[in-house]
Order: C-alpha cells, then sequence, then structure tokens
C-alpha cells in the first residue's frame, strides 16, 4: 500500500466512524438516537484511533490536512508530499461520508429535520458570529496540531503507539473545546463531507451552508501553521 493509498483509507475510516457516530445519535429511530455529545465526542475520538492505528506505519497517518501543513511548516515533513497527502485525505473524507450516508440511508428518510441530516456530514456553529467561529477553529486545531508535533517522528508522523495518545486528545478537545463550532478541526473532516450532503440524494436534505464552509476550512490551516511556528519558537527538539 502506498501512502497515497494509505491517507485515503486512513481518513475514511476516520470520516466513516465519526459521521456514523453523528447519525447514529441525531437520526430518527436508530439505536442510538439521542445518547448525546458525549457519544459523539467518544466516537470521533476512538475514530482518530482507528485512522492513525490502522495506516500510520504506511504514512505517518495525518489523515488531516492542518496536521499535513503543520508538521510541513515544522520542517517535519517534505513539502514535495503535501499535495498528494491533501489530495489523499479529501478523497478519503468523501468516501467515508458516502459510506456512513449509505449506511444510514433509511434513516435519514425517517427524519423530518433537516439540519440533523447536515449535521451528519458537517459541523455549524451553535451561535453564528463569524470572527468567534473562526477564532474556534484556529484555536482548536493548534492544540491538535502542537500535541501532534510534540509526538511526531521526523520526516514521517505519527506511529501506531501513538494513536490512543491522539484519540485522548481528539476526545478532550471535543468535550472541552467543541461546543462552539463542533470542532472540524480537519478540512478534509469538514469540506468533502459537505461536499458530498451536496451531491447525494439526501432525502429531504437542506442546502449545505456554503456560507459557513470556509471557517472550517481556513481555521484548522491557520491553526495548523500557528502550532508548526510555536514548535519551531520554542525549539524543534522538544
Amino acid at each position: 500500500m502506498t501512502p497515497f493509498i494509505a491517507e485515503i483509507l486512513g481518513t475514511a475510516l476516520l470520516l466513516y466512524l465519526g459521521n456514523g457516530t453523528v447519525a447514529n445519535v441525531v437520526l430518527s429511530k436508530t439505536k442510538g438516537n439521542n445518547s448525546g455529545w458525549i457519544v459523539i465526542t467518544v466516537g470521533w475520538g476512538l475514530a482518530v484511533f482507528v485512522g492513525v492505528f490502522s495506516v500510520a506505519a504506511i504514512s505517518g497517518a495525518h489523515i488531516n490536512p492542518a496536521v499535513t501543513l503543520g508538521l510541513a511548516a515544522a520542517g517535519k515533513f517534505s513539502w514535495s508530499l503535501v499535495p498528494l497527502y491533501m489530495a489523499a485525505q479529501f478523497i478519503g473524507g468523501a468516501l467515508g461520508a458516502f459510506l456512513a450516508w449509505l449506511h444510514y440511508r433509511p434513516h435519514f428518510a425517517k427524519t423530518e429535520d433537516a439540519d440533523l441530516k447536515l449535521a451528519v456530514f458537517c459541523t455549524a456553529p451553535a451561535i453564528r458570529e463569524t470572527s468567534s467561529n473562526l477564532i474556534s477553529e484556529i484555536l482548536g486545531t493548534f492544540a491538535l496540531v502542537f500535541c501532534v508535533l510534540l509526538l511526531a517522528a521526523p520526516e514521517v508522523g505519527l506511529g501506531a503507539l501513538d494513536a490512543l495518545p491522539v484519540a485522548l486528545l481528539v476526545l478532550v478537545i471535543g468535550i472541552g473545546l467543541g461546543g462552539t463550532t463542533g470542532y472540524a478541526i480537519n478540512p478534509a473532516r469538514d469540506f468533502s463531507p459537505r461536499l458530498m450532503h451536496a451531491l447525494l440524494p439526501v432525502a429531504g436534505k437542506r442546502d449545505s451552508d456554503w456560507s459557513y464552509s470556509w471557517i472550517p476550512v481556513v481555521g484548522p490551516f491557520i491553526g495548523g501553521l500557528l502550532a508548526a511556528g510555536l514548535y519551531l519558537v520554542i525549539g524543534a527538539g522538544v
């Protein structure tokens, strides 16, 4: 398996399991309906564990364009590989979102609230305020990428033994910081599924809220670069 295929697979697993968790909680007539925010944050944390553990030995398990950008900016990953990794991650995000929709397709038809259907695919703010929403995504991703930089091996990324620490990191970001915007903290986690929501025949869907869509893309990229900047300032040998 090549790193390109590994990043597609790892990101697809992340989105299939993560979006699947949201679907199980918010869609009607599922076994997990209304089980709450803690289930969602735990599900996403475990989805990260699976994604990282599955492909770490092959690609370094970035499974997030903001992580790839942060690693490259910090000198821990080759800039020449950044476009390849990011392309794989966005493809994997779309594939994972498709699988989650396919898995829960009958439940979309039974759910009346179109906002909940959109929430399965992508994030939305609890209070829509552009500057605050952007800051939330920047800070949440900063926390993620800075800690990943402390864990990651030079020129590679994450190893299989890093899967649990990163999963716990994403879990606490969700519990502690996710209530404002839904903590996308990953452009491929939000943009690709949002695109799939627009393209797929989701029963009774609304628009895909493209006016908000730039925030969970731009915010994580800024957060990743800021994390790399701090990492370099305090010394790459940390």
